[in-house]
């Protein structure tokens, strides 16, 4: 699974004029299902976003975890991080991305890990045409790739 995590002081995504997700303080987390994930691969994710220390201590470190801050998760489907070939091309692929239905499992399954771990988390809805507003704190910026294994 792919995830491109924003630090974010606000974030909201809004499908067909209606906001479905908002968060303040938090974690905006664009989460993208391979083809080949599996639901350990998106529990392992999850995790490892719930315990990304990017907040900063009262030494000014980025040193805290989300829980640590009381911020919430706003999760976005996005299948366009499963792009591919504009080393030869302008024009993406997307056949590395899951199927629709592996897709939709997996970020079904990494939210509700999320929510067991003790977090908030407001979501897009899979599949649809969003709208996504952020504020993005820092900036900062982190990607995550388990086929990476890091």
């Amino acid at each position: 699974m792919r995830a491109v995590v924003q630090r974010v002081s606000e974030a909201s995504v809004t499908v067909d004029g209606r906001i479905t997700g908002a968060i303040g303080r938090g974690f905006l987390v664009l989460v993208c299902a391979m083809a080949g994930d599996t639901e350990a691969e998106a529990a392992r994710l999850a995790r490892k976003i719930a315990a990304l220390r990017i907040f900063r201590d009262e030494a000014g470190k980025m040193n805290l975890p989300l829980a640590a801050v009381e911020g919430a998760v706003l999760a976005v489907s996005q299948f366009t991080l499963a792009a591919q070939g504009m080393e030869s091309g302008n024009r993406p692929g997307f056949s590395a991305a899951a199927p629709a239905d592996l897709g939709e499992r997996l970020y079904e399954q990494f939210c509700a890990v999320l929510r067991a771990e003790g977090l908030r988390v407001e979501t897009g809805v899979f599949g649809a045409d969003m709208k996504v507003a952020l504020v993005n704190d820092g900036p900062v910026t982190i990607l995550f790739d388990t086929a990476a294994r890091g």
